[in-house]
């Protein structure tokens, strides 16, 4: 009887996890979907270097900048 509500209002029905958790469970992984995590993960640690290494280049741009400004 709860699925034929959920049809008659129109609640969608649920997706897979896509995003992966730290420290979750992954006995009921399969290979390949291990495999698309990793995947997935070292592209998210290469979006936070790039994000890293391009916030230490605007520290660095600004401590030089102040640096050399003299006395006013």
């Amino acid at each position: 009887m709860a699925a034929d509500i959920d049809e008659v209002f129109g609640v969608p029905p649920r997706k897979a996890a896509t995003s992966h958790e730290i420290g979750q469970s992954l006995d009921s992984l399969s290979l390949h979907e291990i495999a698309e995590r990793i995947t997935m993960l070292q592209a998210e640690i290469n979006r936070l270097e790039d994000a890293g290494r391009a916030k230490q280049a605007s520290a660095s741009a600004a401590n030089a900048f102040f640096k050399m400004k003299g006395p006013a």
